[in-house]
């Protein structure tokens, strides 16, 4: 058996949790190794070609703003950029790219190898390297052991992976490439708990088959923006999207394959994701709906490859080209590859600590679909916490833990250890308490100089934060002393609806109004003489816009976060023993015992725990 070098930090897997794991250790200072199965699909796009979306699109800006790559690349590579839920409150707002799928996962590629720390090595992890019950490695498939002071696991849907497609299935992490064996089971005799959970793709068709003057055609922004605070990259130039309806002739088709179907006959056993279900699953949950959208989007800048968004489905490949056909404007449609489920293994995260550090074995790590969640945005952010963690436990620095109040990547990790999951996770802006502080716009706000302290986040970025925080300051200091005349702000009143103005007022009092924009405002000749709107940032305007309009709720919000903090810095012993509390419900003892919450705050969480039991483990506590 031959031995290689040790690192400091070893990641497994090549996927969007693997590569911000990696990236952020090596750019922290470890020495880093990323070992994945093929080298060449490092970055790779399994299911759509986009990045962000409602929620997605918030967690893809923390990941920027604290120094990960995500945001980057997803500029670096779109193909078309839509801001959305324009027409809700900023709290809703979500930017969302259309990405060229090549691109992307080369620039991910490269963007790895222009980190000096990182290396990399192509071959199959088959179990962890344990001596004496430590954790000192990894071993491979060609007889290697390579020794390392934490490995990080990002297995995506590779551990034991199933691939069904009517009634045939296969050994599979991804269509044409084959599942990790060997680790699932190592990892159960160590005491760890494991499931199955299952996730779908649509087909991919040829461009050249469809008859685009049949779907309605879906445009990106006219001024489309971008998800790095670096602005390192503009988009100039866009490719539509498009839509089309199902109907109840092409549901009637589907139905015919319902008994072929492993959705339906027994050979899929385990859950997939509840929101983002199959065509089959859709039809058959929605038997009342008479059409769903489909959504046609482009896989690259140049291919004639299109992915079908909504027709997610195992149904034999033949039913599926026969429904499908029956779609205006896919008549003549030709398949490139068929959809497909995939079942794989997970280990359900009530497991891990909050570092994302597993509680059986020390300097163990997991990251991403291993832990149950489902999305390229929800893999990446936990990539780059474990790779944070990771890098800092064994240099002897203190853990970096996102709370709920702080950034949806701190919602997301602590409802999966709090609360666990037996299905794909998958985020949602409905899931965090205090959304309109977690907003896109704010995420360098909110995380940058954090990023920075620790040594990810670049120079660059705390100085345009600086920049930044010095004209909303600039901006609000003009606002907060002008004032205005009725005749000169009443024209602009009168033109929006808005009651007019009887006496003289300070202009900050206006903004609040829903009717009203900052812009409006500003450009008031008086106003504008006044302040220079030329030399204002866009994103300033936007902040103290948002600022003004819904102070009211983000004070409210920030009392409440206080509140939860207040909790949050009540610790509980690790070796406290719950079982000998008798006034505690029973239900509560089993969970609290299983879980070992690190604070009151995360005890009051858990699905089971009672208001009175918190009282009670407070009063135990001496509190």
């Amino acid at each position: 058996m031959m031995t290689r070098d040790e690192y400091d930090v070893i990641v497994v897997g090549g996927g969007h949790a693997g590569n911000e794991a990696a990236a952020a250790a090596a750019n922290m200072g470890s020495r880093t190794l990323l070992v994945t199965m093929n080298l060449q699909t490092i970055g790779q796009m399994s299911c759509n070609p986009a990045m962000g979306g409602v929620a997605k699109g918030q967690i893809v800006r923390e990941i920027d703003a604290l120094g990960g790559i995500s945001g980057i690349i997803a500029d670096k590579t779109a193909i078309q950029f839509r801001m959305l839920n324009r027409s809700k409150g900023p709290a809703m707002w979500s930017p969302r790219v259309q990405s060229d799928r090549w691109r992307f996962a080369e620039e991910w590629r490269l963007a790895l190898e222009a980190i000096p720390t990182l290396d990399f090595f192509q071959d199959m992890v088959t179990g962890l390297w344990m001596e004496e019950g430590k954790l000192v490695g990894v071993k491979t498939g060609m007889g290697i052991s390579i020794r390392a002071k934490s490995v990080v696991l990002t297995n995506g849907t590779f551990l034991n992976g199933l691939i069904h497609i009517g009634d045939k299935n296969f050994g599979g992490g991804r269509a044409g490439e084959r599942a990790a064996k060997g680790i699932t089971e190592q990892l159960v005799k160590l005491g760890f708990d494991s499931g199955r959970m299952k996730t779908g793709t649509p087909p991919r068709v040829d461009g050249r088959s469809l008859d685009f003057s049949k779907f309605e055609e879906q445009k990106g922004d006219e001024n489309p923006g971008r998800f790095s605070y670096l602005r390192q990259y503009e988009i100039t130039e866009q490719r539509s999207c498009w839509i089309a309806y199902t109907s109840p002739e092409v549901h009637d088709t589907l139905r015919n394959g319902f008994d072929r179907s492993p959705m339906f006959n027994g050979a899929i056993k385990s859950k997939g994701p509840r929101y983002c279900p199959s065509i089959e699953d859709k039809i058959d949950r929605f038997a009342d709906k008479d059409r769903h959208q489909l959504f046609v989007e482009p896989e690259n800048w140049n291919s004639v490859e299109y992915y079908i968004n909504g027709f997610s489905t195992s149904l034999p490949w033949e039913i599926q080209v026969e429904a499908l056909r029956k779609v205006p404007g896919f008549e003549n449609v030709r398949f490139f590859r068929p959809g497909y489920a995939i079942e794989y293994d997970y280990f359900p995260p009530t497991q891990l600590k909050h570092t994302l550090e597993t509680k059986l074995v020390e300097n163990l790590y997991f990251a991403g679909q291993i832990n149950g969640t489902t999305g390229y945005e929800e893999a990446a952010s936990q990539g780059l916490m474990a790779g944070i963690n990771a890098h800092r436990k064994i240099h002897g620095e203190s853990e970096v833990i996102l709370d709920r109040g702080q950034a949806y990547i701190g919602v997301l990790i602590d409802d999966l250890i709090t609360k666990g999951t037996e299905e794909p996770y998958r985020m949602f802006t409905s899931r965090a308490e205090f959304r309109l502080l977690l907003r896109q716009d704010n995420a360098d706000l909110r995380l940058t100089r954090l990023g920075h302290s620790i040594g990810l986040a670049a120079e660059e970025r705390l100085t345009r934060l600086e920049e930044k925080e010095r004209g909303i300051e600039n901006l609000k200091s003009k606002l907060s002393t002008l004032s205005i005349e009725p005749e000169d702000i009443n024209p602009v009143l009168e033109a929006k609806g808005s009651a007019l103005a009887k006496q003289k007022n300070k202009i900050d009092t206006y903004i609040s109004r829903p009717e009203l924009t900052l812009l409006d405002l500003l450009q008031i000749p008086m106003v504008a003489s006044l302040v220079d709107l030329e030399s204002i940032d866009e994103e300033v305007l936007e902040q103290v816009e948002i600022d003004y309009k819904y102070s009211g709720y983000i004070h409210k919000e920030q009392e409440n976060v206080e509140k939860m903090k207040r909790l949050e810095n009540i610790k509980i012993p690790s070796d406290f023993t719950y079982e000998d509390i008798s006034s505690l419900s029973m239900e509560a003892r089993t969970k609290l015992s299983d879980i070992r919450p690190a604070t009151v705050s995360q005890a009051s969480r858990i699905s089971g725990v009672s208001p009175s039991d918190i009282s009670v483990l407070l009063v135990h506590m001496g509190r």
